[in-house]
């Protein structure tokens, strides 16, 4: 039998001030999440190139 892969999934993370932002590009993140532990949105702190700063990433549906 093959074991299942448990309770970790990937997530997307997106910029919000980027998109609030209106310039062209996104800035995303994949990354994983245990859906068990964690089961409201994610949101880290990552940097955004195209801003050039440390921004709120959020994540998408």
């Amino acid at each position: 039998m093959a074991k299942s892969k448990g309770n970790r999934i990937q997530v997307i993370l997106e910029c919000t001030e980027h998109k609030a932002s209106g310039l062209p590009g996104t800035s995303r993140y994949h990354t994983q999440k245990n859906k068990k532990n964690t089961t409201g949105r994610l949101e880290l702190k990552k940097y955004n190139p195209i801003l050039k700063k440390m921004t709120i990433h959020r994540e998408t549906k």
